[in-house]
């Protein structure tokens, strides 16, 4: 029976010029967990050596920005550690992309400063009188200056009637306002709100001459120019340099993550120390590949869960790893959004995949609905269709698709229609005698109930497989975990599986051969389900768990008695809940009848309507 996969605990002493290189392997293998936390960067010496790694990828980021490079969608798994050629050249690209930058940074900085002055040069532009004639009026009050031009209109309604307000040039961030001499200090209160910035007006300013303007204007075309010219540069700049760039960037990126592991590895000045799990199976390659990269210069111990004494002492955990082909594996996000099992117990995603697959056919049979399931897994799988995390659970889809047309055709359901599998029903069923259509009818009439009780014993009967596997594997796996007690005793122990098999042996005895309940059938009924109720004081007992009354008779009796309500409602209600399962599939039989017959009521356009 397939359990979770064997590991073993690796010891590693490294030298100090073969500790990247080891990260670097276990790194690339992604089988290797380390034992405990590593330790943090402030618990180091304050001396540790600085992360030039991470220096060089810092800057590269900042580099791939500035020229508007992509990221690199992959894990870098083609890239290796970066060489001291690498760091060269990496340093070369740096210093060339630097002095682009200043130039970028000069041109365009020369160029908005033209720009600005030429827009303050056109906004007075159409001053004719001399500013210190308009500031002697003797019933105005004027104000020129710079304000954010997306405040012009909420200024101007701000100041409302008291107040002016003009625009000078055509991007309303220079405006000219004008108040009576008495509201000047309103005026003023209101433009310092919206951040008003005031100009010095030489007091002989009458406006800028015309050939002024036009040099100012060509200046600014000339830097316009040089803006486009700078920026063309830039982007050739990129697109020679983006492979290389992208390059340096995976090497590094793996270069500084493998720096601060070094960083918080137990050391002396020349050697490391690293323990982790390793899965069994990979241990006599790992030790080879090893040996072989560091030219034998490396230490290495092996150690069973068994002889670790954290783990034998319950203060760690083994980690857990599934091994599966990738069908039953697109299935272990399901075992994981529950919890992951416990190492050394049997690994329960095979199970889960076998009848989640099942049941959802039986709840959903639908050729045409399963065709579109298959499909979109089929595309998902090929990564034509990209949604989130779901492309993981490709084989997930076409598994319950395949289920689902497998167990339409059966039902003879095409998306909730009968006739177009009529020609294949007659000629399966005439296979075998008497052709009909669908295969299996599971549409109830009053004259033919059968089919319907049939579907609802057969999803009792999955639930009843389902819930006496997971009991097996809870008793085997107690076993495993040498937790005697658990295993033989409690609701979920032999004792509450013995209860629910021989009550289920019972019914059906009753039901198929008209058995009348006799002593012996009370006897051990009452007996399983006191073990089940009241094994508590039996596990602890077996289990070596002292006192072995933990809280008292009363205690006991009273946890018993609730106990025993428990133990019978659940199983209970875990096997009548399967009901559902049946009901699902009847109520998709009942479903597709109802759209055939407001199809045939419809007539041919209103019919594909209701279809749809």
């Amino acid at each position: 029976m397939a359990r979770t996969t064997e590991m073993r605990l690796i010891e590693l002493m490294a030298l100090k010029q073969d500790i990247s290189t080891v990260i670097e392997y276990l790194g690339r293998k992604g089988n290797f967990q380390f034992q405990t936390k590593l330790q943090s960067g402030d618990s180091k010496n304050s001396k540790a050596p600085q992360n030039i790694d991470r220096e060089f990828f810092d800057n590269l980021q900042q580099t791939r920005i500035f020229l508007n490079v992509g990221d690199r969608t992959d894990n870098a798994s083609d890239c290796r550690i970066p060489s001291d050629e690498d760091r060269t050249e990496a340093g070369k690209l740096l210093a060339a992309v630097d002095e682009l930058k200043n130039r970028v940074t000069a041109v365009t900085s020369e160029a908005k400063r033209v720009e600005e002055a030429y827009k303050e040069a056109l906004a007075f532009s159409n001053l004719k009188a001399s500013y210190s004639e308009l500031e002697h009026l003797s019933f105005l009050s004027l104000r020129i200056g710079r304000i954010d031009s997306k405040l012009f209109e909420a200024l101007k309604d701000a100041v409302g009637e008291r107040a002016v307000i003009v625009p000078l040039g055509d991007d309303n961030s220079r405006i000219l306002a004008a108040s009576s001499k008495k509201g000047r200090f309103a005026l003023d209160t209101e433009l310092k709100k919206f951040d008003f910035v005031n100009m010095e007006i030489p007091q002989d300013f009458k406006g800028i001459p015309d050939d002024v303007l036009e040099s100012l204007k060509k200046q600014k075309q000339e830097f316009a120019g040089k803006v486009d010219e700078i920026n063309k540069e830039r982007g050739n700049f990129a697109e020679t340099h983006r492979e290389k760039l992208l390059a340096l960037l995976g090497s590094f990126s793996i270069g500084m993550q493998i720096q601060n592991v070094e960083s918080r590895l137990e050391s002396t000045e020349l050697v490391y120390r690293l323990t982790g799990w390793l899965p069994a199976r990979d241990c006599p390659t790992a030790m080879k590949d090893l040996d072989q990269l560091t030219e034998g210069r490396i230490a290495i111990r092996e150690y069973l869960p068994s002889e670790v004494p954290s783990v034998i002492n319950g203060k760690e955990q083994v980690p857990v790893q599934l091994h599966h082909r990738k069908l039953v594996g697109s299935f272990e996000r399901m075992i994981f959004s529950y919890g992951a099992p416990v190492y050394g117990t049997i690994d329960p995603t095979p199970f889960v995949a076998l009848f989640f697959t099942v049941l959802f056919g039986i709840m959903f049979g639908d050729a045409g609905q399963g065709l579109v399931i298959l499909i979109v897994g089929i595309l998902l799988e090929k990564n034509i269709l990209k949604i989130g995390g779901y492309n993981k659970s490709a084989p997930v889809f076409m598994a319950v698709g395949v289920s689902s047309m497998i167990m339409g055709l059966l039902e003879g359901e095409f998306f909730a229609t009968e006739s177009v599998l009529e020609p294949f029903s007659y000629w399966v069923t005439g296979l075998f005698g008497n052709p009909h259509a669908p295969i299996i009818k599971l549409m109830p009439s009053a004259s033919n109930t059968k089919t319907m009780f049939i579907m609802f014993g057969i999803a009792v009967g999955i639930g009843f497989i389902i819930n006496s596997i997971g009991l097996v594997i809870n008793i085997i796996n107690k076993f495993t975990q040498r937790k005697i007690g658990g295993a033989l005793f409690g609701k979920t122990g032999l004792a509450g599986a013995c209860f629910f098999w021989y009550v289920i042996a019972m019914v059906v005895r009753m039901a198929a051969f008209h058995h009348t309940i006799a002593l012996y059938d009370w006897i051990i009924i009452g007996v399983t389900l006191f073990c089940a109720a009241f094994g508590e004081p039996f596990e602890r007992l077996l289990d070596g768990e002292r006192p072995v009354v933990e809280n008292g008779i009363g205690s006991m009796v009273i946890s018993g008695f609730v106990e025993l309500i428990e133990v019978v409602s659940t199983y209970l209600s875990n096997t009548v809940s399967f009901l559902r399962v049946g009901a699902f599939a009847l109520a998709h039989a009942v479903l597709g009848y109802i759209i055939l017959t407001m199809t045939k009521m419809s007539g041919p356009v209103g019919g594909i309507f209701v279809m749809i």
